[in-house]
């Protein structure tokens, strides 16, 4: 009685709402599913796009996985790390953004009905963990790698993965012939892990054939002066002068002040502005460029001065774009016109002034330094050109990560379908509760061929008992069979070329599983409202200060 009678202890500040135990675990896993659920759908080459709106009134139509959940205002703590993982497998491999969160979801979804019957969620990370270890080593034996082979095969080999990788995005339809592009873009920047060095231009109009690859760098006519049209279009093999200073008459700062002694004066002060810009336009003309690059503006004078001699130039060209031209002609970037030498021009086999739908582009070709591509991309509606833009950065990241690391797997959910059953004979040596666990994890990784016949509207039980029997052959000679999103039945997914980087694999099973370990090991969620009440006060304040003060201000007249 004595217990009963002691005296509540409050520990938290009042209004804090705490929520704990198997409840809180159970609510956090229904979380993750639910986000799962909104990307489901968009997986595979016969997956669904997303229309996503904002506030702001942007309009994206997308299926990749970390773009969607990006534009997601998701605000569920828990279900915030199925956001972070997808950026992370975006950031570090570029594709399988979209099989991250199935699998972390999928991994959890396993995992409740073990919470709920009261095991321990230590159990269910050390089994899980262990799992993973043995996915990925098993991942490592199945993959084949492309190294050793000739540039004509590897190229190949390589154009195979990005069309994998491009057949379940909105450009599907044209996927050989981006892959060829993306792979000839990745190769042209050589060893240099410089992303930032192929450029996407996109221009509305046309039809997706009418993009086309610079093996160089294109940008867009930039604000040009008087005089510009007089200029020469076209050049062979021309010097190319890269400036970061303005070529512009700049009149005097008003706060300057000069003192004459002689009206006369004022005209020798007048003649040395001038002097001062002829002076700077004579030395990038001696310099023997034919084509003159700035970051700042070059004026209606210098643009008529350089038309004059036959010189092509353009003022407020973008960092990244000079910072490209510099990369690719061999020329430097200079902060002075004063002593330019042979040293810091760079050169190109061929430039020229080109329209491209309904904007003209200055394209410099066959660039001596290569390092760097251009792909011009073309389409009907804008939010077409967004959604290839997105494909494509995908589509490069797996050929540079392919080149770097170059095993690859059989696609199409045979990988996954191979594991699954590694990981069921392998679950059957151990004794205990841990046999359980780690055959729930392998049959969480048979979502990806589920999920890939769902979105073709195939009969997945159907399929997936067929898999299961393929791969269950002892000679192991069904490892590759996958899914035939073409027939809807099973086919050798490494015959039929649909093939994905070991390293997209091995990254997702390490991401789901550190996520899903991650909200196992959840057990209470406290949330403080002191931030956010002292937020709404400070607010409330100053809107009633700021109108009291005008009541009472108001004079009577």
């Amino acid at each position: 009685m004595a217990a009963m009678m002691q005296p509540q202890i409050i520990l938290l500040k009042e209004g804090t709402d705490t929520s704990q135990g198997k409840a809180q675990l159970v609510s956090n896993i229904n979380a993750c599913t639910a986000v799962a659920d909104v990307v489901r759908s968009t997986l595979g080459p016969r997956g669904m796009d997303k229309l996503i709106h904002d506030d702001k009134g942007t309009v994206t139509i997308s299926n990749d996985g970390a773009t969607i959940m990006k534009l997601l205002d998701i605000v569920h703590p828990a279900a915030k790390i199925l956001v972070d993982i997808a950026k992370s497998q975006d950031s570090e491999v570029g594709d399988g953004t979209t099989t991250v969160v199935l699998l972390a979801a999928e991994f959890l979804r396993e995992a409740k009905p073990f919470i709920e019957d009261g095991v321990h969620p230590q159990n269910l990370i050390r089994s899980f963990r262990n799992a993973s270890y043995k996915a990925i080593q098993k991942i490592k034996e199945l993959a084949k790698s492309i190294e050793g082979q000739s540039l004509e095969e590897k190229k190949r080999l390589l154009s195979k993965c990005a069309a994998t990788t491009l057949s379940s995005k909105l450009i599907g339809g044209e996927k050989e012939f981006f892959a060829s592009m993306v792979v000839d873009a990745v190769g042209a920047i050589g060893d240099g892990d410089r992303l930032n060095m192929i450029g996407i231009k996109k221009v509305p109009g046309g039809t997706m054939r009418d993009s086309f690859l610079v093996n160089g760098v294109a940008f867009k006519k930039t604000f040009s002066y008087a005089g510009f049209e007089q200029q020469p279009k076209k050049f062979l093999n021309p010097k190319i002068l890269l400036l970061n200073i303005e070529l512009e008459l700049k009149s005097e700062k008003e706060n300057a002040e000069i003192r004459l002694s002689d009206p006369s004066q004022y005209q020798s002060i007048v003649d040395a502005e001038w002097n001062i810009i002829y002076e700077k336009l004579d030395k990038c003309v001696q310099s023997g460029a034919k084509v003159v690059l700035s970051r700042l503006a070059i004026g209606d004078l210098a643009t008529q001065y350089f038309a004059d001699r036959d010189i092509f130039c353009a003022g407020r060209v973008a960092e990244e774009d000079l910072l490209r031209v510099a990369a690719a002609t061999g020329g430097t970037v200079q902060t002075s016109v004063n002593n330019v030498v042979d040293e810091v021009l760079g050169t190109c086999e061929h430039f020229e002034e080109r329209q491209v739908g309904n904007e003209r582009f200055n394209i410099f070709s066959g660039c001596p330094s290569g390092r760097t591509a251009t792909i011009v991309l073309r389409g009907g509606a804008d939010q077409f050109i967004e959604e290839a833009e997105r494909s494509l950065h995908d589509a490069i990241m797996i050929v540079r990560r392919a080149t770097k690391n170059s095993t690859v797997v059989a696609g199409g959910g045979a990988i996954d379908m191979e594991i699954s059953k590694y990981l069921r004979q392998e679950s059957r040596a151990i004794a205990g509760k841990s046999q359980f666990f780690i055959n729930s994890y392998a049959k969480a990784l048979e979502v990806i061929p589920r999920q890939l016949c769902d979105n073709a509207g195939f009969d997945a039980t159907d399929v997936l008992n067929k898999l299961r029997q393929k791969h269950a052959l002892p000679t192991g000679e069904g490892a590759p069979y996958g899914v035939d999103i073409n027939t809807g039945g099973i086919a050798d997914s490494f015959a039929n070329f649909v093939w994905e980087p070991a390293v997209v694999k091995i990254n997702a099973i390490n991401a789901a599983t550190e996520a899903a370990c991650l909200i196992l090991s959840v057990d209470e969620t406290v949330k403080n409202p002191k931030s956010e009440s002292a937020q709404g006060e400070a607010a409330a304040s100053a809107m009633g200060g700021r109108g009291r003060g005008r009541g009472r201000g108001m004079r009577r007249r």
